[in-house]
């Protein structure tokens, strides 16, 4: 187990302790920075002579999950945050050094949805626009935003162009009051408005370049194996891990609940066998998705490691197991739910924002399983998947 896994561990309970703070405030408690920035587990991904450790993504996973088991919020910055210093070890060495060179623990948000135009001009673009869901974005000093290359009159060019660019915090600006939610609420995923910055080219990079992996590992002169990964299949994994480790939270809070819980009637739960199976049974969802997350990226790791072509249909089928670990795992937590007594849904039980959580998690656009899923079925048919279902993938 990496040593960071085993600090995610430690710090768990402490962050289950301030979960409630998170919640309340709408971001992340300067408690919880604290203990995240100590474990060292937004730096998993991170270059190595940048302070961080280009670690294998499986145990990048495993950190959000630990973390997620004692706080939702706290997990999901975790695993959107912990993505960024991947894709910045890609880009040129001269913006890197602008975000690690003084502090390497230096965060950076999102969000990738193109939401914004880059009109080219001398030496960049100028970019304009405005982006949703903007996670832990009030804990970060720079920020990575999707945006679509324009023309003079700001309408995106033909054929459509996508950049991801990283902009100082000087740059943009965040709307508070703009992240007012039923779950998640903790993470703070404010709107980000950007109006006229300029974007030097050595700031961004062409997004299809990340997308299949190896390729901007060349350019950027990586040679670690985990820089050769695909964009889409590395981005998701730290939000399905999330999930997946909200989910085993829920089960942990359930068990303490139930384990001396007395119904209405005067029974027992623990000698009511309808519950114990419900109980067993989602332990064995959540620990099946928790499995099959970590084979995924372990496989694409592996392929990547050997010089292997990581081919569109590895790429689907990964992105499938993904979806369908997430799916599984929150229709867990609604089994044990449903079993755990009208008390449940007070503020005061632990649960029902567990509960809350995974299903606003499940709402992110990388969980949505429609052309996801057919993709994934025309590559075992052994056809191609074209225009939308490449989405994503």
């Amino acid at each position: 187990m990496h040593d960071v896994v085993r600090r995610a561990q430690t710090i768990a309970p402490q962050l289950a302790a301030l979960a409630e703070e998170t919640e309340k405030s709408g971001k992340l408690s300067d408690r919880s920075v604290k203990l995240v920035r100590e474990a060292g587990v937004i730096r998993l991904l991170q270059p190595t002579e940048y302070g961080g450790f280009a670690a294998h993504p499986a145990d990048f996973a495993q950190a959000v999950m630990e973390v997620a088991k004692g706080c939702g919020s706290t997990g999901w910055v975790c695993g959107v945050g912990g993505v960024h210093p991947w894709e910045l070890a890609l880009l040129d060495r001269r913006v890197q050094d602008e975000v690690w060179g003084e502090e390497p623990d230096t965060w950076i948000a999102s969000p990738y949805m193109p939401s914004g135009i880059a009109t080219p001009t001398d030496g960049g673009y100028v970019l304009r626009g405005r982006w949703q869901f903007s996670s832990g974005t009030d804990h970060c000093d720079w920020i990575f935003l999707g945006a679509l290359v324009g023309d003079e009159t700001g309408k995106p060019v033909q054929p459509v162009r996508a950049l991801h660019v990283v902009l100082p915090r000087s740059d943009y600006t965040i709307v508070d009051g703009s992240w007012d939610v039923i779950g998640l609420s903790g993470t703070g995923s404010k709107d980000i408005v950007v109006e006229g910055a300029y974007i030097p080219d050595y700031r961004t990079i062409d997004a299809a370049l990340v997308t299949e992996g190896g390729g901007a590992a060349e350019l950027a002169g990586r040679t670690e194996t985990v820089y050769r990964l695909p964009f889409w299949t590395l981005f998701p994994l730290g939000i399905t891990s999330a999930v997946i480790g909200i989910a085993e939270g829920a089960l942990a809070a359930h068990l303490d609940y139930q384990r001396d819980r007395v119904t209405s009637a005067g029974a027992k739960v623990r000698e009511d066998a309808t519950t114990l199976y419900a109980i067993a049974e989602a332990a064995a969802e959540i620990s099946a998705s928790r499995a099959q997350l970590l084979d995924g990226i372990s496989r694409i790791y592996d392929l990547a490691d050997a010089g292997k072509e990581i081919t569109f249909a590895d790429r689907a089928t990964t992105r499938r197991n993904q979806i369908r670990a997430a799916w599984r795992a929150v229709a867990a937590v609604d089994e044990i739910f449903a079993r755990s007594g009208g008390n449940v849904v007070r503020r005061n039980n632990t649960l029902q924002r567990f509960w809350r959580d995974a299903h606003v998690g499940l709402q992110h656009a990388i969980h949505v399983p429609g052309n996801a899923y057919q993709a994934a079925a025309l590559t075992h048919l052994g056809l191609e998947p074209a225009g939308a279902l490449r989405a994503m993938i």
